[in-house]
């Protein structure tokens, strides 16, 4: 019997089971990964296996895209038998995607436990399908893995008991202190003709910011006036670039460039000499705060207040006058030493994910 399955399904999933797998390799534990094939881009997935040291998957589901339901619904159908053919001891769950919250839901009915790494996050946004993922698969699982401790204050005050709840610090930090070095030897602003420090990078792929036309005009319209001053790098997510496309959206100045998706080394390589990161994403929240970089997130919210309290981040509305002003006022001011890393996001959290597993497995938690 298999002691360990992991899911992943999405390009963020990827760096978070990373150094939880290579922590169970070290223990001589045995393991699976199932791929769902939410995200099937090449850039959006197979690369990231190459970048960071995985395995090829043992299944793949292939499910593609599709709506909320759609999605969620095959990646149940195809999850079902990969789990009784497996029979693992645990289904360990990554971050808040739709692959999370489905193959959680399968091995809840079928009495298999659950652990899920990053549990706690609360944006409180209930417009956010992540939200509703985060909080159905933190209801469900066994053991809850979170990134840092207002995670477990949430998951208290929804009345999670503390035997639950185990605080491991960021798996993510992990992927990013073992292979900065990696990135920043590509070579990538260098190669793109970019001075350190004197470019802008955007990521922006959520619905409430590119469904919308009147509101992807406007940050489209609000990278045009900072490529007035410097380079901006938009790294498009495949959907932003069909809803550009559907909206006959697409920036006018030439120093924006449109990128296609990156790898992780070259992602990390690229924001990690930036002057500052626009995005929407929540693992670029964490990531610019670990490399000290200053990060706008166009969003009304965050479930990542820790890279607001302790790092770099800040929210700006999704609108050109403010984002526009946000950047000059955080470029104005002089850029201080890397900030303070948040408690447990120390390169270690993989193991002791795998030691709260390895504790765990003797008992069901309460």
């Amino acid at each position: 019997m298999t002691f360990l399955l992991h899911v992943v399904g999405a390009r963020p999933n990827f760096m978070k089971a990373a150094p939880v797998m290579a922590a169970g390799r070290a223990r001589g534990l045995e393991q699976v990964l199932v791929h769902t094939g939410q995200h099937y881009d090449h850039a959006m997935s197979e690369a990231f296996f190459a970048d960071l040291g995985l395995a090829r998957a043992d299944d793949n589901l292939e499910v593609g895209s599709g709506t909320h339901a759609e999605q969620t619904a095959r990646i149940m159908l195809g999850f079902e038998p990969v789990l009784d053919r497996r029979r693992p001891a645990w289904v360990i769950v990554y971050g808040d995607v739709n692959s999370t919250v489905a193959c959680a839901l399968v091995a809840a009915k079928k009495g298999v436990r659950i652990a899920h790494v990053e549990a706690g996050l609360r944006s409180h946004d209930w417009t956010m399908p992540e939200e509703v993922n985060r909080v159905v698969t933190d209801r469900l699982a066994d053991l809850l893995l979170t990134p840092s401790r207002d995670g477990d204050a949430n998951l208290r005050v929804e009345g999670i008991p503390d035997e639950r709840i185990r605080f491991v610090g960021n798996v993510m930090v992990d992927t990013l202190l073992q292979l900065r070095g990696r990135a920043r030897d590509l070579g990538v602003p260098a190669a793109m003709g970019l001075e350190p420090g004197r470019y802008v990078v955007v990521t922006l792929h959520r619905p409430s910011n590119v469904d919308d036309r009147d509101t992807l005009a406007s940050l489209i319209g609000a990278l045009d006036d900072l490529a007035a001053s410097l380079p901006v790098c938009f790294a498009v997510h495949p959907r932003t670039r069909r809803k550009m496309a559907d909206f006959g959206l697409k920036p006018n100045h030439p120093s924006v460039r449109l990128l296609e998706p990156l790898g992780y080394l070259e992602t990390v390589g690229l924001v990690d000499q930036a002057a500052l990161v626009l995005t929407d994403s929540g693992g670029l929240q964490e990531e610019t705060t670990v490399l000290g970089v200053p990060c706008l997130t166009a969003r009304p919210n965050t479930e990542r207040p820790v890279t607001i309290t302790e790092g770099t981040n800040q929210l700006v509305p999704s609108n050109r006058s403010a984002i526009v002003a946000a950047v000059e006022a955080t470029l104005g001011r002089p850029r201080g030493r890397e900030p303070r890393r948040p408690e447990g996001w120390d390169g270690r959290a993989g193991e002791r994910v795998i030691d709260a597993l390895v504790e765990s497995a003797g008992r069901r938690p309460g």
